[in-house]
């Protein structure tokens, strides 16, 4: 793992918060697409929803200077594209260094949190269209699950819909990552069935009045196959948190999903940065030797 510098991250969090805008001003930034064409991001927006959880520990991503030790670990290997997560992450990575020459991700929708009462009124609580355009960031992206028999969902909808329209004006790509969702014992499930992603990608994908940014970031499911036939959109996929075991499996099927048309890559959090194993290298490099089998 990486050492860092985190006595120098206080102080200037501190002493000099404008020097954040200045590292931004002056990140080296590189093309979305280029070389193969796919991307590895690595994510880790889940906290600030607060989802601290990996498997059956609930706070396995409590300690910040523990995870941003993973997520720079895991910036400098290679074939890792870059990375997503809320502007307390961001900026961090940002003072850490670790921001050059990677595709950046600004997180939107975090209000949901997870388990409240108001979760499906999922507010645009951490970046918008104009705070990622201000730090010169390369993406956006937005959680969008759909409960048709919770209200707080035409808030979300209609949310969404509005950051796309502006994604466009900026002409900045915006990841969607559409899920059909309902209550189950007080909580929120997200039915990963076929025909229930299809019909997430189908009221996802007609949000906003233009969809010339808009990319799907999606789970991978039975019959992909079918799930890649209903959008002609960019599609990264995500990871989960799977059960422990069942590493071996997660990758077989992002293998396979990979293969298919329209599919550009990873964007993976928690079963990576803390894997069963422990070996954080060794689940990054794995994963991104499926995506860029090249190098």
């Amino acid at each position: 793992m990486v050492q860092l510098d985190f006595d120098s991250l206080r102080r200037v969090r501190a002493e000099n918060p404008g020097r954040l805008a200045e590292i931004y001003a002056n990140r080296k930034r590189r093309p979305i697409i280029h070389g193969d064409g796919k991307l590895f991001i690595v994510a880790a927006d889940h906290p600030a929803r607060g989802a601290l959880g990996v498997r059956k520990d609930e706070m396995a991503m409590a300690d910040r200077y523990d995870l941003l030790t993973r997520l720079a670990t895991a910036l400098e290997r290679p074939g890792v594209d870059g990375v997503l997560g809320t502007p307390d992450i961001i900026d961090d990575l940002a003072l850490l260094g670790c921001l050059d020459n990677k595709i950046v991700v600004g997180s939107m929708n975090r209000g949901g949190l997870r388990g409240a009462s108001f979760e499906m009124d999922d507010r645009y609580t951490a970046y918008d269209v104009a705070s990622l355009v201000r730090d010169g960031l390369d993406f956006g992206k937005n959680l969008i699950r759909i409960n048709l028999k919770d209200d707080g969902t035409a808030n979300t909808l209609e949310s969404t819909a509005l950051a796309v329209d502006e994604a466009v004006e900026a002409r900045l790509p915006i990841m969607l990552e559409p899920f059909m969702s309902e209550w189950v014992n007080g909580s929120i499930k997200n039915d990963l069935s076929t025909d229930a992603v299809i019909k997430s990608i189908a009221i996802a994908a007609g949000l906003g009045n233009s969809s010339a940014y808009s990319w799907m970031k999606l789970p991978v499911v039975a019959d992909m196959e079918r799930v890649m036939a209903s959008t002609t959109l960019p599609t990264l996929l995500l990871g989960g948190d799977p059960a422990e075991g069942e590493e071996e499996k997660l990758f077989a099927d992002w293998a396979n999903a990979l293969a298919l048309p329209g599919v550009r890559g990873l964007v993976v959090g928690r079963s990576l940065l803390y894997p069963a194993t422990g070996d954080v290298v060794g689940a990054i490099d794995a994963a991104a030797a499926l995506v860029h089998p090249s190098k």
